[in-house]
């Protein structure tokens, strides 16, 4: 299993350029560390998440990193063109010596991001689909004409070339469409924190019986923090939590009340939830033989391929030294 960070660039102090700066430090402090993996978010229209452009993100942390890989988790491919995104892709993995990986969801429960972009949330999901089908074929074919319901294009060749050979691509999803797109492309999965291992576990299953390998590349992202002791870390770790589980709450609360689907369900423990305490037990949170726990059976029930952790503490030297703590006392022991 490989260790990876997620990255939120969080606003913790009302302070743009200091919050991209100290995401960068985080970066750098776990390539320092040897985690073989950074995860970028896409957000808009928030002002506690400035990560709107992950692609530009991710080009100046190829400049400042030599040996982490850079993932998107993810590009949200619904709100892009697949086109310019296929030439950005491309580029980036040239920009970092190959060493991009490119996960694409469909974004959600953001209300106001499908609204902005004038995408309906019933779209969502075939637009991503289609899209990711036409950006693996402008990757690494010539000439591509391409006739779907709401992209087309016309012998075209987009420069560069990845540095690649293959991109590798994740799929953020526990849809049973999106499950068999990625099964039969031998694209890998993943999962972000509030997914449950119910539903992650459903996932993997549906995917290997439809392909009995590439799962073994899940990412999973988890919430973290250690501690001395479980009080601690979630004493540490409580006020982001609340502050995230507070918002999901009520852009779920949007979703379903402007859905014209009467049969929308909220959101439950044994799917996606975004309760307090839900989200502490679901997390990598607490003491060193605790976070070892929860992470060993992350492992044998999903054979992980990157467990991508999330920082959780508003606090950069706290942030610093829960990386630390694993690095030295977990992750040997996992």
């Amino acid at each position: 299993m490989k260790t990876g960070l997620f990255c939120n660039y969080e606003n913790y102090h009302q302070n743009s350029r200091l919050a991209i700066k100290e995401q960068v430090t985080v970066v750098q402090y776990a390539e320092s560390l040897g985690f073989e993996e950074a995860w970028i978010s896409e957000h808009h229209f928030n002002e506690f998440n400035l990560s709107p452009s992950i692609l530009v993100l991710i080009a100046h942390l190829a400049g400042v990193t030599s040996t982490i890989k850079l993932g998107t988790a993810a590009v949200l491919l619904p709100f892009h063109n697949p086109i310019r995104v296929a030439e950005d892709i491309a580029t980036l993995d040239n920009l970092c010596d190959g060493r991009l990986l490119f996960g694409v969801a469909k974004g959600g429960p953001f209300p106001d991001q499908n609204k902005h972009f004038a995408i309906p949330m019933s779209e969502s999901r075939p637009k991503m689909l289609e899209a990711m089908a036409l950006i693996h074929q402008l990757l690494y074919e010539t000439d591509v004409s391409f006739k779907g319901r709401y992209y087309q294009c016309d012998r075209i060749t987009v420069y560069p070339k990845p540095l690649q050979k293959k991109v590798p691509v994740y799929i953020a999803s526990g849809n049973d469409d999106a499950i068999a797109f990625a099964a039969q492309h031998s694209f890998a999965l993943m999962g972000g924190p509030p997914f449950s291992l119910e539903r992650l576990k459903k996932t993997v299953t549906q995917y290997r019986a439809l392909n009995s390998g590439g799962t073994e590349n899940l990412m999973l992202a988890r919430f973290f923090y250690v501690a001395k002791t479980d009080d601690e870390a979630v004493n540490e770790a409580l006020p982001f939590i609340r502050k995230f589980s507070m918002k999901m709450k009520a852009n779920t609360a949007q979703v379903l009340q402007n859905s014209p689907n009467q049969n929308l369900k909220p959101f439950d423990r044994t799917n996606i939830c975004f309760d307090e305490d839900y989200l502490i037990e679901n997390s990598i949170i607490g003491d060193v033989k605790t976070c070892r726990d929860k992470i060993k059976r992350f492992q044998d029930e999903l054979n992980l391929g990157t467990l991508a952790l999330k920082p959780s503490s508003f606090s950069l030297q706290k942030n610093l030294e829960s990386l630390t703590r694993y690095n030295q006392e977990v992750r040997n022991y996992v």
